[in-house]
């Protein structure tokens, strides 16, 4: 029996990055590119005559951008979307509104590594839910409404900001409070392709004095940070890229840099992490297995560790090494996940002993802080 092929559509206005995504992705024996388009409207009259499987949208195009076209798209037609942006904070906007992951476009003499990840995106994509977030807090500002007729210029006032720019997507938690036990704890989270959405459902939950947590997503170089910018913003505790050296503590969490592994570093009764370049781990750089390997290794006191959506296997065996050195284990559950790949794996070694959505996640783990 002949395994069907993945249908794409390819948007982009560039016919030059159109006939190199087309060609690239043709290359693959389980992909088809059955239709191009150049701008939002004509991608709009073919995704109902193509059906496409898959779609990969360019965020820049004139007219209707990337972003308002598939906020229009996914509710009438809820096909996973990868985006191929530049480096735009607008892409986590899409992520929010339904997108299941992103490529960077490629740089000068970068197109074969391009096409490789773009392919194996697509490959995920294919089996991916789409999950839309009508109510999520949008990224970057929108543009100034015109006044009313007769109203003049006149607009609610907005809400002064808080402490450190912080516009927290929901209500603060009660606080863990003074307990000397959870100055001692180390919270590991790895995600990838969903993740990005599936990880701030978990953050925004998590209450400012949470014990130290350390955070790896796969995501192109130039993004982590951006996206840790947008955690620190939506979510209680501090969030920022880590760097090599910073100490683990409560209130902090700390995300991978794209394109280095971040690794637990045991230095006496504290802890700081290593950001550094090296091989692959389990296909990615950062890698969940990385972090999680290395927290099972040197971490002395208490962990958590949290395997949630993604392509794969990646952090399944560090998880499972976790759980053997002691530490509390999650693993998000299959309906909520995008890609239902790496917690799947970690569930099936053993590696978790508990499953839950992203929305549910955070509350486990306060309980489990909790009972300490």
């Amino acid at each position: 029996m002949v395994n069907k092929k993945i249908r794409v559509m390819v948007v982009d206005d560039s016919i030059l990055a159109r006939t190199m995504i087309s060609n690239g992705l043709n290359a693959s024996p389980r992909i088809e590119v059955v239709a191009t388009s150049f701008n939002a409207q004509d991608a709009w009259n073919k995704v109902e005559r193509f059906k496409p499987d898959v779609i990969t949208l360019d965020v820049e195009m004139p007219g209707m951008n990337g972003i308002d076209f598939l906020k229009k798209l996914l509710p009438v037609y809820p096909v996973p979307i990868i985006l191929v942006s530049s480096l735009d904070l607008r892409v986590f906007d899409a992520l929010s509104a339904g997108a299941v992951d992103f490529v960077r476009k490629p740089e000068a003499g970068q197109n074969d590594a391009f096409i490789a990840g773009l392919t194996q995106k697509v490959v995920a994509a294919c089996g991916a839910k789409v999950r839309l977030c009508p109510g999520a807090v949008p990224l970057s500002p929108a543009p100034p409404k015109p006044a009313v007729p007769g109203m003049g210029s006149r607009r609610p006032a907005a809400p002064p900001p808080l402490a450190g720019g912080k516009q927290p997507a929901l209500p603060a938690p009660p606080l863990l409070g003074n307990r000397p036990v959870l100055d001692q704890i180390i919270i590991g989270l790895g995600a990838s392709t969903g993740g990005t959405e599936a990880t701030l459902e978990v953050m925004k939950r998590l209450p400012a004095d949470i014990p130290g947590m350390l955070i790896v997503q796969h995501m192109p170089v130039g993004f982590t940070q951006m996206y840790a910018e947008r955690l620190n913003r939506l979510c209680h505790m501090e969030v920022r890229e880590a760097k090599g050296g910073d100490e683990i503590h409560r209130g902090l969490a700390l995300l991978a840099p794209a394109d280095l592994q971040m690794r637990v570093v045991r230095m006496g009764n504290k802890y700081t992490v290593s950001c550094m370049p090296g091989e692959k781990v389990s296909g990615h750089r950062p890698s969940v297995d990385a972090l999680f390997h290395s927290m099972a290794e040197q971490v002395r006191c208490k962990m958590a560790g949290i395997i949630m959506t993604g392509m794969g296997r990646d952090g399944a065996d560090g998880l499972l090494k976790m759980r053997q050195a002691g530490a509390y284990t999650i693993g998000q559950d299959k309906e909520s996940s995008v890609v239902y790949g790496m917690p799947m794996v970690a569930y099936n070694i053993g590696a978790v002993q508990i499953q839950g959505s992203c929305e549910d996640i955070a509350g486990i783990l306060i309980r489990h802080l909790m009972r300490l």
